[in-house]
C-alpha cells in the first residue's frame, strides 16, 4: 500500500461521521420509509451506524488485505439486509441511498485529492476510482443475494401460516381433529389443502378426521375430485374421514363425477355427527 493510499484512508476514517452527516442530509420526506427525513430518531442513528460500516468497508478497499474488506463487506450485508427487510425496504430505495452514499464518498476523495494535489497523482486516482467504484459494486452484488434470501424465507413463512390458516386442522382430544372449511374453494386452494392437511394430521398424530363443508359455498367438479382424493389419501395414512356438512349441489356434483363416497360417513352437520358416532362436544 503506498504511502499517500493510506493518507487517504486515514482521511476517510478520520471524516467518517462527517461522510455519514453528509449522506443523512439527502434524505426528503418519503412517508413509510426508513430513509425517510421524518422517521425519527431511532431510524436515523440505525441509518448513521449502518452508513458507518458502509464508509469504514468501502475504505479497507484502500487496503493491501483484501481479506478486511470480504469480512466487512459480508458483515455489512447482512446487518442492512435484515434491516431492510424487517422495514419493508424495496431494494430500488436501497440502490438509491448506496448511490447517494457513492457521490458523497467521492467528494470526500476530491477534497482530499485538493488538500494534498501535489503528493497525488493520476495514476493514484486511477487506482482509488477502481477499488473504491469496485467496493460499492460488491456491496450492491452482497446486498441483493442477502435480501433476496432473506426475503424469500420471510414469504414462504408467510405462505405456510396463509396455508394452515386457510386450512386449519384442530384437534379435539387426543387422536380427533376436525378442517373446518369456509368460503370458496378454487383448484388452487384445493391443491393446497391436499398437500397440507395430510402432513399435518400425520404430525399431531390424528387418526380420524372431520371435514366440514357448511362453511364452503361453492365447489367445482375438480375440487371436489380433490377432496375425494384426500380423503383416499388420509385412508391410506391411517386416518379415518368424515365429511360434514354437505349441500345437496355439493352431493350432485359429486355423484355426476361417479365419486364413491359410500365408504365415508357423512353428516348434515358437524353437531350431528360428533353426538352420533361419538357422543363428543368439542373441548372449549
Amino acid at each position: 500500500m503506498s504511502t499517500i493510499s493510506k493518507k487517504l484512508y486515514d482521511y476517510l476514517i478520520e471524516n467518517i461521521d462527517a461522510i455519514s452527516e453528509e449522506w443523512l442530509s439527502y434524505r426528503i420526506q418519503d412517508k413509510g420509509s426508513i430513509y425517510s427525513i421524518d422517521a425519527g430518531k431511532e431510524a436515523e442513528s440505525t441509518l448513521k451506524e449502518q452508513n458507518h460500516l458502509t464508509n469504514i468497508t468501502v475504505a479497507a478497499s484502500l487496503l493491501e488485505d483484501n481479506h478486511s474488506f470480504e469480512d466487512s463487506k459480508k458483515r455489512w450485508a447482512q446487518i442492512v439486509a435484515e434491516s431492510r427487510v424487517s422495514s419493508n425496504t424495496p431494494i430500488p430505495k436501497v440502490l438509491e441511498a448506496l448511490n447517494n452514499a457513492r457521490k458523497v464518498y467521492w467528494r470526500f476523495v476530491a477534497r482530499f485529492v485538493e488538500l494534498n494535489e501535489n503528493e497525488v497523482s493520476k495514476k493514484d486516482v486511477m487506482a482509488w476510482s477502481d477499488a473504491i467504484n469496485r467496493a460499492f459494486d460488491d456491496l450492491i452484488t452482497e446486498f441483493s443475494r442477502r435480501y433476496n434470501k432473506l426475503m424469500n424465507t420471510k414469504l414462504s413463512a408467510q405462505s405456510s401460516l396463509i396455508d394452515e390458516l386457510s386450512s386449519p386442522v384442530i384437534k379435539i382430544n387426543a387422536d380427533i381433529g376436525i378442517l373446518p372449511l369456509v368460503g370458496d374453494i378454487d383448484t388452487l386452494r384445493a391443491k393446497k389443502i391436499f398437500d397440507y392437511v395430510p402432513e399435518k394430521c400425520t404430525e399431531v398424530q390424528i387418526t380420524h378426521l372431520y371435514i366440514d363443508l357448511s362453511g364452503v359455498s361453492i365447489i367445482d367438479t375438480m375440487v371436489a375430485h380433490q377432496m375425494y382424493q384426500l380423503t383416499q389419501t388420509l385412508n391410506l395414512l391411517g386416518v379415518q374421514s368424515t365429511i360434514t356438512g354437505i349441500r345437496p349441489e355439493i352431493a350432485q356434483t359429486a355423484i355426476q363425477l361417479g365419486l364413491d363416497f359410500s365408504k365415508i360417513d357423512t353428516y348434515s352437520s358437524l353437531q350431528q355427527a360428533l353426538k352420533s358416532k361419538f357422543a363428543i362436544v368439542p373441548e372449549g
